[in-house]
């Protein structure tokens, strides 16, 4: 195990770069990273529209919510894939293939996290906001969402977990992330599959281990602030 973390760490850490393009495990930070950070702002208004009072954006956005929450990861995935380029009119490389994806299936389970967050708000702070003259979209943006975003903290953390499992599909389209690196690696030592997978399986670990951690306690924080509160 440690003669293979030390001839293959750098290439498990960042793939071939600087000689070629960015692989291996910062890949995957930075592709989960940048997937979440896009998702956040279609997240965002997809969950403000599935609990619009407006029934010609709600239904629409609802329908698209329970569609794409049907269908598996490796579909989205098979559909940027094959879709980008012909909308494009050339064709796409596998980051922005696999971020497309990512975007589009983060966004839709953000918007239902923000719809729980902003439905957690009691209803009667948004009638106070209505009665003192705020439109409605005002209202939202000055006095619920900044109260749903305690709610959805621990959500969004355990968000960004799932997408960093969900980077590993990147393997499906020849991607260079830490999985696709590890499954080379085996390729090129043969006699320790063993090994390889049991240190990607523990990378994997470590990342989504101390970010639910993380989340745990912002949901202890979170609670002990409304228990102060209160």
């Amino acid at each position: 195990m440690l003669e293979l973390i030390q001839d293959y760490w750098l290439y498990f850490l960042v793939g071939r770069y600087p000689e070629g393009p960015l692989g291996g495990l910062a890949l995957t930070v930075l592709l989960a990273g940048l997937a979440l950070v896009l998702s956040l702002p279609l997240g965002l208004l997809l969950g403000l529209a599935r609990i619009s009072p407006w029934r010609a954006l709600r239904w629409p956005v609802t329908a698209l919510v329970h569609v794409v929450r049907g269908i598996p990861l490796l579909l989205v995935i098979f559909w940027a894939y094959f879709f980008l380029p012909s909308l494009t009119g050339h064709e796409s490389g596998q980051f922005t293939t696999m971020l497309v994806a990512l975007v589009i299936f983060d966004g839709i389970y953000l918007a239902e996290i923000v719809r729980a967050g902003v439905q957690a708000v009691p209803k009667g702070q948004l009638e106070a906001a209505r009665s003192l003259g705020l439109p409605y979209l005002s209202a939202m943006r000055t006095v619920i969402l900044p109260q749903a975003l305690r709610h959805m903290l621990p959500s969004l953390v355990n968000q960004f977990v799932s997408t960093i499992k969900e980077t590993s599909l990147g393997y499906i389209i020849g991607l260079a992330e830490v999985s696709f690196v590890a499954s080379q690696i085996n390729g090129l030592v043969l006699t320790k599959p063993v090994q390889v997978y049991f240190l990607l399986g523990l990378t994997y670990f470590i990342l989504c281990f101390s970010l639910s951690r993380a989340a745990f306690w912002l949901e202890r924080r979170q609670a002990r602030v409304l228990k102060a509160a209160a």
